[in-house]
C-alpha cells in the first residue's frame, strides 16, 4: 500500500506543478496581452496630443499669436503704484 500511495502522492503533485505553470502561463500570456494594449493606447494618446499641438499652433499662427503668452504685456507697476500716480495727477 506505502508504493502505491507515494505514486499517487508524486503523480498529484505533478498534476499540480502542471496545472500551476499552465495558470501562471495563461497569467501571464494575459498581462502581455494588456500591457501591449496599455502601450497602443499611451501611442495614440501621444500621437493625438501632437495633432492637437500641432493644430493649436496652426490656429496661433492664424491670429497672428505666433507664440506669445497674451495680447497685452504684464504691467510692471504694481496696483499700490498706480494708485499713486493716479493721486497725484
Amino acid at each position: 500500500m506505502d508504493g502505491q500511495g507515494s505514486d499517487d502522492s508524486k503523480q498529484s503533485t505533478a498534476d499540480m506543478t502542471a496545472f500551476v505553470q499552465n495558470l501562471l502561463q495563461q497569467m501571464q500570456s494575459r498581462f502581455q496581452t494588456m500591457s501591449d494594449s496599455i502601450i497602443t493606447k499611451i501611442d495614440d494618446m501621444g500621437t493625438r496630443i501632437d495633432e492637437l499641438e500641432h493644430s493649436i499652433n496652426d490656429l496661433k499662427a492664424e491670429m497672428g499669436v505666433d507664440g506669445s503668452p497674451s495680447p497685452l504685456p504684464p504691467s510692471k507697476e504694481s496696483p499700490a503704484e498706480a494708485k499713486k500716480e493716479e493721486g497725484s495727477a
